[in-house]
């Protein structure tokens, strides 16, 4: 509640309409990424809003590679965000939320 996600693509904000393959939860702050294609190659950084404190804190980036191997292991490449249900913070402190990779 009040929270908004964002992914940044190499410094530009991921275009969610461009091709239909990615999906970003405003549930959840999860990316998905179908098919991945030469061309998404490159840094992906998630970016969460408080809506109504209106501010934004951005994680680090989160390189995205392609195997030459052809071969996945356990996981099917995605980035995610987990956040508890509820996060409480007494006003001025900070909070810290984090994004990672799963995947290889």
């Amino acid at each position: 509640p009040g929270l908004s996600y964002t992914w940044i693509f190499n410094n530009n904000t991921l275009d969610l309409q461009e091709d239909g393959r990615r999906f970003v939860s405003q549930e959840t702050g999860n990316l998905y990424l179908a098919k991945v294609e030469p061309w998404d190659v490159g840094n992906y950084t998630c970016v969460v809003t408080n809506v109504e404190a209106q501010q934004s804190v951005g994680g680090p980036p989160t390189p995205l590679t392609l195997r030459t191997d052809g071969v996945m292991g356990e996981y099917e490449p995605k980035i995610e965000v987990h956040f508890p249900e509820t996060t409480y913070a007494a006003k001025g402190s900070s909070v810290r939320l984090e994004c990672f990779a799963l995947g290889k």
